[in-house]
């Protein structure tokens, strides 16, 4: 990753943080560009900020653990106050592609359940039709064969995501395939059309979630894009 891109990613981070005040419960993202987000959190606990937290995987919740923010069980959740978190693509309707780090179906969990989801990213983030990165899609290994062939049914290459030589397995012990779509002009469409195939357990289309997308830039700009009303 470019220092450019990791700049814009610490910057949008820093904006987003300053939306968290005193007793509020968090949703912690996950990817390259909430750890940010959770690093600034807890320099904030550090000096004197109480909340609690939920994280949206494995990863996330032990970095948590190591800066010393306050973790919550999710039987104890019932509404976020606000959850900060990533995306690989933003549209101009602020749809989201999310799971390149493999979290998506806690993610978007946690984010159904959240009061007011921002979403940071570096500018290069922000598209004008989602589709130039594949969509990732949850799947239960069992009969993964026959998802993959009716995935492909809608006009993509499925590709199963590997670690190593072994398929990838998520923190819900599921596949991912990364479904090259091309450009999607109507992502709440296909949006349903993917989560209508039996053994899909979720999909990355993240359609009128968020609340705010927060961009950052290498230069030190943040732009604001609020939700279209």
């Amino acid at each position: 990753m470019d220092n450019q891109a990791v700049n814009g990613k610490k910057i949008a981070a820093g904006k987003a943080i300053e939306y968290i005040r005193n007793g509020m419960t968090l949703g912690l993202g996950t990817g390259s560009t909430a750890y940010w987000a959770i690093q600034g959190i807890g320099e904030m606990v550090k000096q004197g900020l109480s909340v609690q937290a939920v994280a949206t995987s494995i990863q996330s919740e032990s970095l948590a653990r190591e800066l010393g923010i306050p973790l919550m069980p999710f039987s104890e959740v019932d509404r976020l106050d606000i959850t900060i978190d990533g995306a690989d693509e933003v549209d101009e309707k602020l749809n989201l592609i999310k799971g390149g780090g493999g979290a998506l179906l806690r993610e978007k969990i946690v984010a159904a359940a959240t009061r007011f989801y921002i979403i940071i990213v570096d500018e290069s983030k922000l598209v004008r039709h989602l589709g130039k990165y594949p969509l990732p899609v949850e799947v239960v290994p069992f009969a993964w064969e026959l998802t993959q062939r009716r995935l492909a049914e809608l006009d993509c290459k499925p590709h199963m995501r590997m670690a190593g030589d072994k398929p990838y397995l998520t923190d819900n012990h599921n596949y991912i395939f990364d479904c090259q779509f091309g450009e999607i002009l109507d992502p709440p469409s296909l949006h349903k059309k993917v989560s209508a195939i039996t053994g899909v357990m979720e999909d990355g289309f993240f359609i009128n979630m968020a609340d705010i997308v927060i961009a950052g830039s290498p230069g030190g700009e943040t732009r604001i894009i609020n939700k279209p009303s």
